[in-house]
């Protein structure tokens, strides 16, 4: 069965560049990569790279960041309801994948508990970079799957005389979607200035039919209420329409700019707030408010050995209540600062690039009897050199990073039974060490081949060292373990590139193999709850240290059949196993093979995208969240269609339409942790109408 699912792969990828070799050859820009540290483009990266911005960003924005990535080959989405959900990147997630706003961490909690949202909204990001594979070097240890850069404007680099804008409305989708922005930039010349502003309001989910599946319903799993018997799963989130998956946001931020002839400085603040329902649990409400104040600058032409000077500076305060109509139940809290310092250097002996050095501290608080980890304090700084040797038309690229970090429990209070579930006030540190070379090889004008070699470390996060308590996301009690070690892997990842005008194919393949992969492994016991005058037992998953691999191929494409009708085709596969114990990595996403065809003639456009996600039936058997156990996901066929019409007005107005789920299928996601209790939306249609000027 693998074999023939990769065959598939192969095929599109030998027979792709021969549909379109008759082709004439027409010269297009390359997009920057906004985080790459020498600015080339991103047909020049060695690493696997893919870009969304302007229009086709614009097109594709949805609820959610990882939603509106979901189409990128090895990158899937880990919902948690159709408001909430973190990118996945080639199967990893949480602190494996990075997700950066203008190349600065974003800090929030959704790295903790699926069920927390991540505090970006894409409605007003620019452009989005998707690094996959290990970016550790430039962007923090440990981000061995993948970075995710959603880049703003909101501290403008450029110069500016006049105002320019774009704002957009929409409504419609599955889940009745009300949401408009604006980005409006103002400009004297040297000074600028920046203001958006974005609202967004949902109704419940329409789905096909039962949030429940059909295998979950016929299953015996675990009962959560305590007394350790094993009874149907309840069903009461709702048929036709998910319950309580509705959420409005609110958020905007003002910023400014004093543009030099060498550079720029300049300062923004930020506030998203977004108030969502908990699928999983009816009645529970997430109410999450982030305050995030960023500066930038970079001063050109130095004169000196080193010929650039970038810095970079975000300061994030956020916090969610978990709360019922009236109650708070809990409160977490996330404060820190990132900073970068980046020196580019002249080039020396043919080498090209920078050194820079990282700076982070946060301090994290989870108040009430549902914090399941204690508050705790993480602080880490690195120092890195990435370089790249240009031979010829190719090129070679080397980089180092070392990094140390500080893990700081606070500990526990008593109980009144005189219990502390969180112990005594703990400390951990760890030294990281992070490298990798890679090569850019071109064949001739339109292949070229490209390789890296990476070795990886990531220090444990805080809640992996000292969680100890009921975690109702997962719905088992989790444990961290203090003598947790760091992970380990390394990994080669390879891609051969064909492009010619405006037509492209790229396949690539990778392999990581963990000496250390920290993982939340079930136990045969159980914890005990106390809640009032009456104890709970849930059964205990541990964060354990085991031997994986993760394995995978990617393929994407896209060709001009004629001058107004062009074909693309996507596609990707991977494969995770637990080495120590046996059995697969759990959550990963199955093959799946896309193709569409997309059309524009004067001001009309149309659009049809065909996605078939294959049977996954490679589940884990060692990750025991509740329902149990991780069971097996059915194979769908989602089928997307858009149309867009430039309005013939002198405003830069453009209307679309966008219908998803044409067939109206049970779509439930292997990557998404409540995908046998939410599936995605039904068959449904969006209006819209955007703008620039």
């Amino acid at each position: 069965m693998k074999l023939k699912k990769i065959t598939y792969a192969l095929f599109f990828m030998f027979t792709f560049p021969a549909v379109a070799a008759d082709k004439g050859t027409l010269t297009i820009p390359t997009t920057a990569v906004t985080g790459n540290p020498l600015g080339v483009g991103s047909d020049q990266m060695v690493v696997p790279i893919s870009i969304l911005n302007g229009r086709e960003l614009s097109l594709k924005r949805e609820n959610t960041l990882a939603e509106t990535l979901n189409s990128i080959p090895g990158v899937s989405n880990s919902s948690f309801g159709p408001s909430i959900g973190r990118p996945m990147i080639r199967g990893m997630d949480s602190d494996r994948v990075k997700i950066l706003q203008n190349g600065v961490n974003n800090l929030d909690a959704s790295n903790l508990s699926f069920d927390h949202g991540v505090s970006i909204d894409p409605l007003i990001i620019e452009q989005i970079d998707v690094i996959r594979g290990p970016a550790t070097l430039l962007y923090g240890g440990g981000a061995v799957g993948g970075v995710v850069n959603a880049i703003d404007h909101r501290i403008p680099k450029e110069k500016l005389q006049g105002i320019t804008g774009r704002g957009e409305v929409r409504y419609g989708g599955a889940n009745l979607e009300q949401s408009n922005a604006a980005v409006v930039d103002v400009g004297t010349g040297n000074f600028v200035m920046h203001f958006d502003a974005y609202n967004r309001d949902s109704k419940n989910l329409r789905i096909p039919g039962n949030a429940i599946s059909n295998r979950l319903e016929s299953t015996q799993v675990w009962n959560p209420e305590g007394d350790g018997s094993y009874a149907a799963y309840p069903t009461n989130h709702g048929r036709k329409k998910l319950l309580n998956s509705q959420s409005e946001t609110r958020g905007g931020a003002v910023g400014a700019s004093m543009i030099f002839d060498r550079g720029y400085a300049g300062v923004s603040y930020a506030k998203h707030q977004t108030k969502y329902g908990s699928v999983k649990e009816p009645g529970v409400l997430l109410d999450m408010d982030t305050d995030r104040i960023d500066f930038a600058s970079e001063i050109r032409d130095l004169g000196s050995f080193f010929e650039r000077a970038k810095f970079k500076a975000a300061y994030t305060d956020y916090r969610h209540h978990e709360m019922d109509a009236v109650t708070i139940h809990t409160t977490f809290k996330n404060r820190g600062i990132d900073c970068t310092f980046e020196l580019a250097h002249v080039p020396l002996l043919g080498l090209k690039g920078v050194i820079g050095t990282q700076f982070d501290s946060g301090k994290f608080d989870a108040i009430g009897h549902e914090a399941f980890t204690p508050n705790s304090k993480t602080n880490s700084q690195s120092v890195y050199v990435y370089e790249e040797l240009p031979l010829n038309q190719h090129k070679m690229t080397f980089g180092l990073r070392h990094g140390k970090h500080e893990v700081e429990s606070k500990g526990g209070e008593p109980d009144e039974h005189g219990h502390n579930k969180f112990g005594d006030p703990s400390r951990k540190k760890f030294n990281t060490n992070n490298a990798a070379i890679g090569g850019l090889y071109k064949l001739n004008e339109q292949w070229s081949l490209t390789g890296n070699l990476s070795h990886n470390e990531r220090a444990p996060s805080y809640f992996e060292l000292f969680a100890n308590g009921l975690h109702k996301a997962t719905g088992v009690f989790e444990q961290g373990q203090s003598n947790l070690k760091k992970e380990k892997s390394n990994g080669i990842d390879g891609q051969i590139r064909w492009k010619s005008g405006q037509d492209s194919l790229t396949f690539g393949a990778y392999f990581n193999r963990f000496s250390n992969f920290n993982g939340l492994l079930s136990t045969p016991d159980k914890g005990e709850v106390e809640h009032d005058e009456h104890q709970e037992h849930y059964k205990i998953s541990r964060f354990t240290g085991i031997k994986a691999e993760f394995k995978g191929v990617e393929l994407e494409g896209k060709t001009m059949l004629t001058d107004y009708l062009q074909f693309n085709v996507r596609g990707d596969y991977i494969d995770a196993k637990d080495k120590t114990n046996g059995g697969y990595v759990p959550r990963i996403s199955p093959l799946k093979l896309g193709a569409g065809l997309k059309y524009e003639f004067d001001r009309f456009g149309a659009r049809l995208d065909v996605l078939h996600a294959f049977k996954q039936d490679r589940v884990a058997t060692n990750y025991n969240y509740e329902p149990g156990k991780e069971l097996m996901t059915d194979a769908y066929t989602n089928v997307s269609m858009m149309a867009t019409y430039k309005l013939p007005t002198q405003l830069n107005l453009e209307a679309f339409t966008r219908a998803n789920n044409l067939l109206d299928q049970e779509i439930r996601e292997h990557t998404s942790f409540l995908k046998d209790i939410a599936p995605m939306g039904g068959r449904s249609i969006m209006f819209g109408l955007r703008g620039e000027f």
